[in-house]
């Protein structure tokens, strides 16, 4: 049976980014399940191509039935990141769920690519990881299911994608690189850290908002898909499920989903990068 079937209820979630996409499904689906869901993000005012904010995206937490707590900062703040587990700890008396959803990208060759967009796509995404689930590390560990879920890719040495944008794919392979670690040197301490990944393209704002996001969206698979994976995951028993690179259409078939096109993307949606 899926433990799609469980709860999450007094369950705490700490995430990073949120305002919207992705994060902002998975955190509201959790909240479904009853969680109380933290959101660490910069966006405290409306971005003027992108929708939602921090605040906002707690609102809409609420409105799904979870609790929810905004902290406006900057992952990439060792600061800013204490403080938002701190207030996770004092609002909700812990942390259970840590959620490695921030990210910066820009797919843009070595001789395009600045040297401010490099430093950018690592600090946030590579540093921010970092950062964030070692804050959760020492109330992880005294959690009775400790999950940490981490959105990258399975590292593919194919040239195809080495050669592709490797400023980027450092960023993201390195997120993965820290979670394979992680869930080896917490193994003991039944702290399950895992990866998760679309199988295709995803209809979030950034795609939508490229040149040809119109075509793009319609052969995308909706933010839901990654969001129902997730919660798949971090609802199973640490002990049972660690150091793996999930896709989300993997994860949901085996829990018994078999049927994914209420998730959209038409009959042949574009598979996502870093997958052959």
């Amino acid at each position: 049976m899926s433990s799609q079937r469980g709860t999450l209820a007094d369950r705490t979630l700490v995430m990073s980014g949120g305002s919207r996409g992705i994060g902002l499904a998975i955190a509201t689906r959790a909240a479904r399940k009853g969680a109380n869901v933290v959101l660490l993000a910069k966006t405290s005012e409306p971005h003027p191509k992108l929708p939602g904010t921090v605040h906002t995206a707690v609102e809409e937490v609420e409105a799904a039935g979870g609790k929810g707590l905004a902290v406006v900062g900057d992952v990439r703040n060792e600061a800013d990141v204490q403080r938002a587990v701190d207030a996770a700890v004092e609002r909700f008396g812990g942390v259970d769920i840590c959620v490695n959803n921030a990210s910066a990208l820009v797919l843009e060759g070595t001789e395009q690519l600045s040297s401010k967009k490099f430093d950018l796509m690592q600090q946030v995404n590579i540093r921010g990881t970092f950062l964030l689930t070692k804050a959760c590390l020492p109330h992880l560990r005294t959690s009775a299911n400790p999950h940490v879920l981490t959105l990258s890719p399975p590292i593919n040495m194919n040239p195809r994608w080495l050669g592709a944008h490797p400023g980027y794919t450092l960023s993201k392979y390195g997120m993965t690189l820290l979670s394979l670690g992680w869930a080896a040197e917490f193994d003991e301490a039944g702290i399950a850290v895992n990866c998760l990944w679309p199988q295709t393209y995803i209809a979030t704002a950034a795609v939508i908002n490229m040149a040809d996001g119109d075509s793009l969206a319609a052969s995308a698979r909706s933010p839901e898909i990654m969001a129902d994976a997730a919660v798949e995951i971090i609802s199973r028993p640490a002990r049972t499920v660690t150091g793996n690179c999930y896709i989300d259409a993997e994860v949901l078939t085996e829990s018994g989903i078999t049927d994914l096109s209420r998730y959209g993307g038409g009959t042949t949606p574009i598979p996502d990068i870093f997958l052959d």
